[in-house]
């Protein structure tokens, strides 16, 4: 097994830490780039939003989304468990699970590591999978980490 470049999505989510270490250790034993990777999703209005009389002004969050993730990447590489290791930001624009997959190819990584959201029922037909569908598309193995609070 030759790994030399490791990918590491992240939504900055709590859940998302998860994956870290792993990723980091990897990295660590077998001498691997990091690649850390934020997609920008295309926001939505709710569902069953109905305007009202005088109706709100459209805003446009994207250019918002886009710096608070040019100030988060660099926090998540500068992070005291990244130190020596080489790490690269990258953030892309669209669905998750295709642009995660994505980088990937365009990158040629040789891992992914990524956490779920440990979601079921309801829940997960409501939000999809967005691990379930980087593992059933990507071109590489993936590591899915599950969140800490559910591995009981």
């Amino acid at each position: 097994m030759n790994i030399r470049s490791i990918l590491l999505p992240t939504d900055f989510s709590e859940c998302a830490e998860s994956a870290l270490p792993y990723a980091v250790q990897m990295a660590r034993t077998t001498h691997a780039r990091l690649i850390c990777l934020h997609v920008v999703e295309p926001m939505m209005p709710p569902v069953g939003y109905a305007p009202v009389a005088e109706p709100l002004p459209a805003v446009d969050i994207s250019e918002q989304l886009q710096q608070s993730a040019e100030r988060e990447l660099p926090k998540l590489a500068e992070r005291e468990e990244c130190a020596g290791l080489e790490v690269e930001e990258v953030i892309a624009h669209g669905e998750a699970a295709a642009e995660i997959v994505r980088v990937a190819r365009e990158r040629d990584v040789d891992l992914i590591v990524i956490s779920s959201h440990g979601r079921t029922g309801l829940g997960r037909m409501l939000f999809g999978s967005t691990a379930e569908s980087v593992v059933r598309h990507a071109h590489c193995p993936v590591l899915v980490v599950k969140p800490k609070d559910s591995r009981q």
